[in-house]
């Protein structure tokens, strides 16, 4: 099965430039999305010209801000949206599809924002979306995709230095969460294969041609149950993918 993650900044804006002929290329099972940046309605119709997949979106109740879809070409057992947490659930941030064998979740991590003052909330959503996991794991194996708005590791952004505890994505309480994400026992697909692989980035900024220069952050992952690590073929950082200030990750297991 063949997943990809893509946080696409716009979804229609993104169709407007070569995002359903790259998605039509790789031709994935699995597609899921964040910060769509439309309601399900407007998904839907952006990607009409993208035939084959079944369309679950999310949509945040502020206009023009967050949400999610997964698109799937395999019809799924069920289908939930949010996490059950009021707090939580008002900004489209989550859709999960279970499977036969798996549970599928697609999330956009809220953002601590460039003054930090989103900061305590994180901290919240990380330890409820965590539990969140749990709850589903206790069921059947896990897989959570998206854009984590975290760099983990020192190797996983360009400039660690200047932006450890200073900067919204490489603050440590942000890096607690995900450090907490892997002590519940789920492990980041792309690092179980590429430990040390270096200068793979998911994001750059639009500022002063970071991504040209790649001076970017890898803050887009997914992550699985440690019982699913085995079966994991390939995770790829798909760095050649344009259209967004993000390129898709993707798994094969």
């Amino acid at each position: 099965m063949n997943l990809l993650s893509f946080n696409v900044n716009g979804i229609r804006a993104i169709v407007g430039k070569s995002f359903i002929s790259d998605m039509q290329e790789i031709d994935f099972d699995v597609i899921c999305l964040q910060e769509t940046k439309a309601t399900v309605a407007q998904v839907n119709i952006a990607l009409e010209p993208l035939q084959g997949y079944h369309i679950y979106a999310n949509e945040a109740e502020k206009k023009g801000y967050s949400g999610t879809a997964i698109l799937s070409k395999k019809s799924p057992v069920s289908v939930s949206y949010g996490i059950g947490i009021d707090e939580h659930d008002h900004e489209g941030r989550v859709v999960c599809l279970e499977f036969t064998d798996f549970y599928l979740v697609n999330v956009y991590v809220p953002n601590s924002g460039n003054t930090l003052l989103r900061l305590p909330y994180r901290q919240r959503w990380d330890a409820d979306f965590c539990s969140y996991l749990k709850g589903l794991e206790s069921k059947k194996p896990v897989v959570v995709c998206g854009d984590f708005n975290v760099a983990h590791k020192s190797i996983d952004l360009a400039r660690p230095k200047p932006n450890y505890n200073k900067s919204a994505g490489h603050m440590q309480e942000e890096i607690d969460g995900m450090d907490n994400y892997m002590s519940a026992g789920l492990v980041d697909s792309y690092r179980s294969l590429y430990p040390n692989a270096a200068e793979k980035y998911s994001w750059w900024s639009y500022r002063a041609g970071a991504r040209k220069r790649n001076i970017g952050w890898r803050i887009d992952y997914f992550l699985l149950s440690k019982s699913l690590e085995a079966k994991l073929t390939s995770a790829e950082i798909h760095n050649d993918i344009m259209g967004s200030d993000h390129c898709p990750v993707s798994i094969s297991f």
